[in-house]
């Protein structure tokens, strides 16, 4: 087993990408959107018990009047204080405030979880990165259509960008 990577609740934030119902229902690999999402609401849990932010992203079609039914974020997920993110895009930085509410915070290093690992997750970490962020993904909080493509991102790709782990190695440096 890999050790534990200790990162400091007061330059982290949780980065959970389209965490909805119809993206969560889709069929997907290595392991079901159900599973992704239990992963990530204990990442969210324990970011939270540490005082560390968690931001949701959600995406939201263009230029339509009504989003398809399913587009909000999976009912229990956000919690009072969490960073809700709106995007149009692949990625959550573009066109939306997501940069300032993060320097907000002071966070410098950004936690990765969702779906789909190598379009919504892999767009928003390449332009964090691009922004000076340090980057960690979780790779059992994600999944994509196949596992393929997932692996492309978490084999590859991703640690090329930051740090991959799984969710039972996140922990946190205490305050002492």
């Amino acid at each position: 087993m890999t050790a534990p990577l200790a990162l400091d609740p007061a330059r982290t934030a949780l980065v959970l990408v389209d965490l909805m119902d119809r993206i969560v229902a889709l069929p997907l690999e290595p392991r079901k959107g159900t599973e992704v999402l239990a992963a990530a609401e204990e990442l969210a849990s324990a970011f939270r018990s540490a005082g560390a932010p968690v931001v949701l992203v959600r995406v939201q079609r263009p230029g339509v009047a009504d989003q398809p039914p399913g587009s909000g974020l999976v009912a229990g997920l956000a919690r009072d204080g969490d960073i809700e993110i709106v995007k149009r895009t692949i990625g959550a930085f573009q066109g939306t405030d997501l940069d300032a509410r993060l320097r907000e915070h002071d966070v410098t290093t950004l936690v990765f979880g969702g779906i789909a690992t190598n379009l919504g997750v892999e767009s928003t970490a390449r332009a964090a990165g691009d922004l000076g962020y340090d980057l960690v993904f979780v790779e059992d909080a994600m999944a994509a259509f196949t596992t393929a493509e997932h692996e492309a991102s978490t084999r590859l790709d991703f640690p090329r960008l930051g740090t991959v782990v799984t969710a039972d190695q996140v922990r946190f440096t205490s305050a002492d």
